[in-house]
C-alpha cells in the first residue's frame, strides 16, 4: 500500500518541531546556563525575566528545583499547552520533554534543572 504524497508531507511537517527541538543550553543560552556536568547528570541554571519566552527545545528526564515562585506556560509540539505554578523550594521530576516555556508572571523566575543522563 502506498501512502499518498500529501499525507506523507503532512506527517513529516507534524514531526518537524520534535525533530528540530534541541538542547536548551545550546539553542537558548539567554535563559539556560550549564553550571555543572559529569557522566551522570548535567545541571542547568534557569532564569527568565518577566513575560520572557524561550524557543522550542528538549530535556531528558530531569528534576526541576524552583528557586522562586512562578507561573509558566509550556507550549508543546502539536499545539497543546499547560500552565504550571512552581513554588519556591519545590522539586519536581519531569520525564523527557520537548517544550517552549513562557514566564507568565510579572516577576523573574529562577530554577535549577538537573538533567539525568542515564
Amino acid at each position: 500500500m502506498r501512502i499518498p504524497v500529501v499525507l506523507l508531507g503532512l506527517l513529516v511537517a507534524g514531526c518537524v518541531p520534535v525533530l528540530v527541538a534541541q538542547d536548551a543550553a545550546k539553542v537558548d543560552s539567554a535563559h539556560y546556563k550549564v553550571i555543572s556536568e559529569n557522566s551522570q547528570v548535567r545541571v542547568l541554571r534557569v532564569h527568565y525575566g518577566p513575560h520572557e519566552k524561550s524557543v522550542m527545545h528538549s530535556h531528558p528526564d530531569s528534576v526541576v528545583v524552583y528557586l522562586t515562585a512562578g507561573k509558566t506556560e509550556f507550549h508543546y509540539p502539536g499545539g497543546k499547552t499547560e500552565i504550571v505554578n512552581g513554588k519556591a523550594g519545590n522539586a519536581v521530576f519531569t520525564p523527557h520533554t520537548v517544550h517552549q516555556p513562557e514566564n507568565l508572571s510579572d516577576h523573574p523566575m529562577d530554577a535549577i534543572v538537573i538533567e539525568l543522563k542515564k
